[in-house]
């Protein structure tokens, strides 16, 4: 597996996404949308509970560690309007 580095939220506008699913089985692509929900419901909990989301961009493999306020059927919506495509979502812990 290659080499997962971790940013700060804050350079999401800095990161450029390709086009194409990084997930290839539907399965897997279900279960990134139940675990999205899963880090919206932890993250407008009382406690703003954070997760890890681990992604890829067009440089690899990368890891924010976030509060998620929002799910569409495109993107996760973090703090100060900050987003990341779902389709670049390897995984969500």
């Amino acid at each position: 597996m290659d080499t997962i580095t971790t940013v700060q939220k804050e350079l999401l506008d800095t990161i450029h996404f390709p086009k194409q699913e990084v997930l290839s089985d539907i399965e897997q692509i279900k279960q990134r949308i139940d675990s999205a929900k899963r880090a919206m419901l932890l993250g407008n909990s009382t406690d703003n509970h954070k997760v890890k989301i681990i992604f890829e961009d067009t440089e690899g493999m990368k890891m924010i560690e976030t509060t998620v306020w929002g799910v569409t059927d495109k993107y996760l919506l973090l703090k100060r309007g900050m987003s990341l495509p779902l389709h670049r979502i390897h995984e969500i812990l």
